[in-house]
């Protein structure tokens, strides 16, 4: 802090679960590889492999991106708010860009083999979170990032931003679970009842994207992990209410 006194330390169990978190985000994204390198043939984008784009940057961006994107105001949380602000934009921005990736591959790959879009409760889900998910985005750094956006439209947006943002949490992972049981029942749906390794192992990874969500959300909904306000913050924003009292426009932070 400014005045030269040690950082305070994180909570207890806050570093084992962030821990926890990571572990579990990157065995999912090495589950979702083994599953579509093991079973169906790989990656690859002009092939017909290029469906197995969609599920690999689906984990990776809207689930595995997203929520750490969510943990950065519980990780830093003695970093300037300017900059712990920032990454947290940069995260779900590169989480947005990667989404668009598999969903380009998946509309692709349908146009190649002739199949239907958008007929599915996993795609209406998915195309909803996602587009939510920019519209949440763009409003965050709207509100936010960008300068104007007086103190009170901030404290206005602020619990809907929080709320909205972990409900999209959930439905991206929803929208996981929908699709990667539809991928099993159009690719082994005879063999799927007995057990099958693919079977096994695509269940897995339904399991664990709900206990990464679990430990993401229980992160963050314990309030006494939640990032306290640095002096300096709290002097600023004691002086941007007096600033802002008579509703004038453009309180920055």
């Amino acid at each position: 802090s400014m005045d030269g006194a040690p950082t305070p330390a994180s909570p207890a169990g806050l570093s084992a679960y962030v821990a926890v978190s990571q572990l579990l985000g990157l065995t999912l994204l090495a589950t979702t590889g083994a599953w579509l390198g093991r079973y169906r043939g790989g990656v690859a984008w002009h092939s017909p492999l290029q469906f197995n784009v969609h599920p690999l940057c689906m984990v990776l961006g809207m689930v595995f991106l997203q929520g750490d994107a969510l943990l950065v105001y519980r990780v830093f949380r003695h970093e300037a708010k300017r900059s712990t602000k920032v990454l947290h934009a940069l995260l779900h921005g590169l989480a947005l860009v990667i989404a668009l990736v598999g969903i380009i591959a998946v509309f692709e790959s349908h146009r190649t083999k002739g199949i239907p879009d958008m007929y599915s409760l996993h795609s209406w889900c998915g195309m909803a979170a996602f587009m939510l998910y920019l519209l949440q985005w763009l409003l965050g750094c709207g509100f936010f990032l960008l300068p104007g956006a007086s103190f009170s439209l901030r404290g206005w947006y602020k619990p809907q931003h929080v709320f909205f943002g972990i409900a999209l949490f959930v439905l991206s992972i929803a929208a996981c679970l929908l699709g990667i049981t539809e991928m099993l029942l159009f690719n082994i749906r005879d063999s799927y009842s007995h057990f099958v390794p693919e079977g096994v192992l695509a269940n897995t990874l339904g399991v664990m994207l709900v206990a990464f969500g679990l430990v993401v959300g229980y992160v963050l909904t314990r309030d006494d992990w939640k990032r306290p306000p640095l002096a300096e913050e709290l002097a600023l924003s004691m002086d941007f209410k007096t600033l802002t009292e008579g509703e004038s426009p453009g309180g920055g932070s």
